[in-house]
C-alpha cells in the first residue's frame, strides 16, 4: 500500500539505536515557545512591517496580518485533524506521504528540509551582521560577520545535542524578552488612546484600508511572518499526550501570532499616525534602517535604554529562530533516516534522546550554505538573508498547499473522522487561500527578495528542482528494493 497511517511514533528495525525521540518532554507551552521562536517576533516585525507599510497597503498592514492568520487557521483545522491519526517527527513529509503516497511524500520531504535549512542560513546571515555591529559598537572589536556566524553554529549544535528540554528553556528566555517589550509597548500605546491621530482602527482594519495601495505585497509579507507555526507537529513524538497537546499548541500558536502581529503593527502605525506612518516607513527604508521604524516609537515610549536593548533583543530573536529551525531540520533528517529515505545512521540518538547524528549533518549543511557567501564577499543581509528567506517562504507555502490536498484525500479514503468542516470544507478553503498566497509570492518575488528579476527566476526554479530530486530519489530507492523478475 502506497500510504500508511501512523497512530503512534514509528520505529525502525535494526536501527543503530532505539529510533525514537524522548517522549513526554514537551507540553503546550514548550511547543508554543518553539513556534514563537521560529517566528522570531521582533525580527518579523522589524523586518516585514516597515516594508508592508511603505510599499504595501500602508496603514492597512494590520488587516493583512488578520487575513493571513485566517488562511493559516483554516489550514490548521485539517492539519490538526490529520495529526490526531499521524504522529511523526517528519510532519509534512509523513502527512503528504500518508495522503498522496510515498513518492509525493519523499518529494515534499526534500522541499521541507530545504526550506528549514535555507531559512536557518538566511537568519545566520542577518544574525552575523547584527552581532558584528553590536560587538564593534560596544567593544571596538571589528570582526567579519561570518566569524560570529560560525561560532554560533557550534553553540546551536551543542544546544541541539543537549536535548529538547534545554533548547526549550533557552528559547523561553529569549522569546519572553522580545515578546514582552513589543507587547508592553502595544498595550501602553493602546491604553493611551494611540498616537497623534488616535488609535485609527478604521484606518487599519476597514475593508478600504485593507485594499488600498498594494495589498498583495502586504499579504505576502504577512504570510511570510507566519512561517514556522507547523513546528507543533514536528514535536509530536516528544509531546505529552500528543493528540491533545499538538492541536492545542497549533491553534494557540496561530491565534497568538496573528493577534500579536496585528496588534503590534497597529500600534506602531498609531504611534506615528495612520497618515504619517507610510512616509516614516519609506524614509527608514531609504536610509537602510528598516528596524528604525519600529525601534524609534518604542524608544520614545520607554526612554533611551530601549534603543540600546532592542538591537540586542533582535540578535537574540534571530538566535532563537536559528535554534528552532536547527531542531526542525534535524528531526526531518532523523525521520528520513528512520524511514530509510536517507542513510539510517541519521536516526542515531544520544543519551538525551536528541538526534545528534542528524544535528551534525544539519550543521554541516548550514556551513555549506553560508560559507560561499562569505568567500564571495557578499552582503549577508542583502543577499544571504533576503534571497534565502524569500525562497524558504515559497517552499513552505507549497508544502502547506500539498498538505491541505493530502488531508482531503486522506479523509476521503479513510473514514476515521467524519466531521465535514474539519476534513473537507476548512482544508479546501485553506488550500484556495494558500494557492492565492503562492500566486502573490510569485508575482512579487523580486520585491520579497530585494533582488533582480534574474536572481528571482533561478531562486524560484530551485523549489521544483528540489521536489523533483526527492521524487527521483524515492523512485530509485524503491526500484532497488524491488527484485528483478526478468
Amino acid at each position: 500500500m502506497d500510504s500508511q497511517t501512523a497512530s503512534a511514533p514509528r520505529t525502525v528495525k535494526d536501527a543503530p539505536t532505539a529510533a525514537t525521540l524522548k517522549p513526554n518532554a514537551l507540553g503546550v507551552l514548550g511547543i508554543l515557545f518553539f513556534v514563537l521562536s521560529g517566528q522570531a517576533p521582533l525580527t518579523g516585525i522589524a523586518g516585514a512591517a516597515p516594508i508592508s507599510v511603505a510599499i504595501g497597503n500602508g496603514s492597512g498592514t494590520p488587516a493583512a496580518y488578520v487575513l493571513a492568520g485566517a488562511v493559516i487557521l483554516l489550514f490548521s483545522v485539517g492539519f490538526v485533524a490529520m495529526g490526531r491519526h499521524v504522529v511523526d517527527a517528519g510532519a509534512f513529509y509523513t502527512y503528504i506521504g500518508t495522503g498522496l503516497g510515498r513518492t509525493a511524500g519523499a518529494g515534499s520531504a526534500s522541499v521541507a528540509l530545504f526550506a528549514y535549512c535555507v531559512i536557518q542560513a538566511a537568519m545566520y546571515g542577518l544574525y552575523g551582521s547584527i552581532a558584528a555591529s553590536l560587538v564593534a559598537a560596544h567593544t571596538g572589536i571589528h570582526l567579519s560577520w561570518w566569524v560570529y556566524t560560525l561560532v554560533t553554529m557550534a553553540v546551536v549544535q551543542a544546544l541541539g545535542a543537549a536535548g529538547i528540554e534545554m533548547g526549550a528553556r533557552v528559547l523561553a528566555v529569549f522569546v519572553l524578552a522580545e515578546f514582552s517589550i513589543l507587547l508592553v509597548f502595544s498595550l501602553v500605546t493602546l491604553a493611551k488612546g494611540g498616537g497623534p491621530e488616535g488609535l485609527g482602527a478604521a484606518s487599519s482594519f476597514s475593508p478600504s484600508a485593507a485594499l488600498q495601495g498594494a495589498p498583495g505585497v502586504a499579504i505576502m509579507f504577512a504570510v511570510a511572518s507566519m512561517f514556522g507555526f507547523e513546528a507543533t507537529a514536528i514535536y509530536g513524538e516528544e509531546a505529552k499526550e500528543p493528540r491533545k497537546t499538538v492541536p492545542r499548541a497549533t491553534y494557540l500558536s496561530v491565534i497568538v501570532v496573528t493577534g500579536f502581529f496585528a496588534l503590534v503593527s497597529w500600534m506602531l502605525i498609531s504611534a506615528y499616525g495612520p497618515s504619517k506612518a507610510p512616509g516614516a516607513a519609506s524614509r527608514a527604508l531609504a536610509h537602510g534602517d528598516s528596524a528604525g521604524f519600529v525601534f524609534a516609537p518604542i524608544a520614545a515610549q520607554f526612554g533611551g535604554w530601549a534603543g540600546e536593548v532592542l538591537p540586542v533583543l533582535l540578535a537574540t530573536s534571530l538566535f532563537a529562530g536559528i535554534l528552532t529551525f536547527h531542531n526542525s531540520a534535524n528531526r526531518y533528517l532523523f525521520s528520513l533516516g528512520r524511514d530509510r529515505q536517507l542513510p539510517v545512521g541519521l536516526c542515531r540518538i544520544n543519551g538525551r534522546h536528541a538526534p545528534w547524528a542528524a544535528g551534525c549533518v544539519q550543521t554541516v549543511i548550514a556551513v555549506l550554505l553560508v560559507v560561499p557567501f562569505a568567500l564571495a564577499g557578499k552582503d549577508p543581509v542583502l543577499t544571504l538573508f533576503s534571497w534565502f528567506s524569500g525562497l524558504a517562504v515559497l517552499a513552505m507555502m507549497l508544502l502547506y498547499l500539498l498538505t491541505s490536498v493530502s488531508v482531503v484525500v486522506f479523509f476521503r479514503r479513510r473514514r476515521v473522522d467524519t466531521r465535514l468542516w474539519h476534513t473537507l470544507l476548512a482544508p479546501v478553503l485553506g488550500a484556495i487561500g494558500l494557492a492565492g498566497a503562492i500566486w502573490l509570492i510569485l508575482a512579487n518575488f523580486t520585491t520579497l527578495i530585494g533582488g533582480e528579476v534574474s536572481t528571482a527566476v533561478w531562486l524560484v526554479a530551485t523549489v521544483p528542482v528540489v521536489l523533483a530530486l526527492g521524487v527521483a530519489n524515492e523512485r530509485i530507492r524503491r526500484r532497488r528494493q524491488t527484485p528483478d523478475l526478468l
